[in-house]
């Protein structure tokens, strides 16, 4: 109370949100709130064993658990969630490839443990020998790790407050085609095909927001304050829990973002490249220009060159710089499964994609 009574007046400050009603959505699994730390450690040591069989090491961590959210008001506003979570991810390694897999959900069934980590476990077994390959551009086909991580970093642009600051990448082109006709990208927090909540961090119900239709700019999303700053705007109920003050600079932002899915299967989409990379995942990716959202990053845990529709070998990690936002101006094929993953903040669903260009500027030793 005594920091908030030295801080300056904010005139764009309209004040906190009123009591609304809140809507129905169930996303509590009694058998993952049951789940013991034995169980998590029976699915591990198999894993584990079967990786042993083939003279690799596997890594990792399995969650479990209830995840509970409250808010309350000096108006009234009141709201209290429980929700579980369960998450997978396994890396297997060799002396010289590794493979990566991951999956999240909020029942714990949903998660087919053992195939996770055969997934990893073909990755690594197959990306052994890695060759060199120059940097330049290549067709790509990114599996839906990769594809989250392109979700994740054009979320930051996602925010009204990025917006009205013209440092996102919709800044000025709302009402544009930007992407491919086949990419639509929306942010839908009561779908339980995700990892569902019942309000912001502000109290009030989240709306589905489309962000991207076939392929046009729509808009971003908005917490009370910035929608405020523009007439007859309402919040759409992304404000991020006071969690970390740090995060709150940012202003709203998608956590439960959906990439809709095509017709392709991923054998498909290999079949169909003359000449590119296989992409397992992105790693340490960072953005170098929010405006273009250029970004920069590594391939990592499987990465194979395609000759001829066919995996011909893997070849070691390459560093990319590329904008995010024409990379998927040129998607050729999407994949018609989407796999949910719990990211650093909150959540995607996302399938495949194949692009017709993505720009690789460096190479690695590993």
């Amino acid at each position: 109370l005594a920091l908030a009574r030295l801080q300056p007046e904010n005139p764009d400050f309209p004040g906190l949100p009123r009591p609304t009603l809140m809507p129905s959505v169930a996303a509590f699994d009694d058998a993952a709130a049951a789940f013991s730390p034995e169980a998590r450690a029976r699915a591990v040591a198999a894993i584990c064993r079967r990786a042993s069989e083939y003279g690799l090491i596997a890594s990792g961590a399995f969650e479990t658990g209830i995840h509970e959210l409250g808010v309350a008001n000096s108006w009234g506003v009141t709201g209290y969630f429980p929700t579980t979570r369960a998450d997978l991810q396994v890396v297997v390694m060799s002396d010289d490839s590794s493979g990566w897999a991951q999956a999240s959900a909020w029942r714990v069934g949903d998660l087919d443990t053992a195939a996770l980590g055969d997934e990893a476990l073909s990755k690594a077994l197959r990306g052994r020998g890695p060759r060199e390959l120059e940097p330049g551009e290549y067709s790509v086909v990114l599996d839906t790790y990769a594809v989250a991580d392109l979700l994740q970093m054009l979320s930051s642009g996602m925010s009204a407050q990025a917006v009205q600051e013209g440092r996102s990448w919709l800044s000025g082109r709302i009402g544009q085609a930007l992407m491919s006709p086949s990419v639509s990208i929306w942010d839908d927090g009561l779908d339980r095909r995700g990892l569902p909540t019942l309000f912001d961090g502000e109290g009030v119900p989240p709306q589905r927001v489309d962000i991207v239709r076939a392929g046009v700019a729509l808009g971003p999303v908005y917490d009370t304050l910035t929608a405020a700053r523009e007439p007859g705007r309402t919040t759409t109920g992304h404000a991020l829990p006071p969690f970390n003050p740090m995060m709150l600079a940012t202003g709203p932002l998608p956590q439960h973002l959906f990439l809709a899915a095509g017709e392709a299967t991923l054998d498909e989409m290999i079949a169909t490249t003359e000449r590119g990379l296989y992409v397992t995942r992105h790693h340490y990716t960072r953005m170098v220009h929010p405006r273009e959202a250029i970004v920069t990053g590594m391939t990592r845990d499987g990465t194979f060159l395609i000759e001829k529709g066919e995996i011909a070998y893997p070849i070691k990690n390459l560093r990319f710089t590329q904008s995010y936002v024409q990379a998927l101006a040129g998607v050729e094929a999407i994949g018609h499964e989407t796999r949910l993953l719990a990211g650093w903040l909150g959540s995607t669903r996302a399938p495949a994609l194949k692009l017709r260009a993505f720009t690789f500027t460096g190479a690695t030793e590993f």
